[in-house]
């Protein structure tokens, strides 16, 4: 067992999504007031993510 601070192997991938996300300003701060409307939006912004990557490879 690791005592103290201790880096997660594949934490950067969270951290880069929550970046991308960033970028809808929808979804910055908790605007929805029901979460089904906040998933679904979460949902389209990173739909439009992956449809960007792949059309520009």
């Amino acid at each position: 067992t690791a005592k103290g601070f201790e880096i997660l192997p594949r934490r950067w991938v969270v951290e880069r999504t929550f970046g991308w996300m960033i970028r809808w300003r929808r979804l910055v701060k908790d605007y929805e007031q029901r979460i089904d409307v906040a998933e679904a939006m979460i949902h389209i912004a990173m739909g439009s993510l992956m449809l960007r990557r792949n059309a520009h490879p």
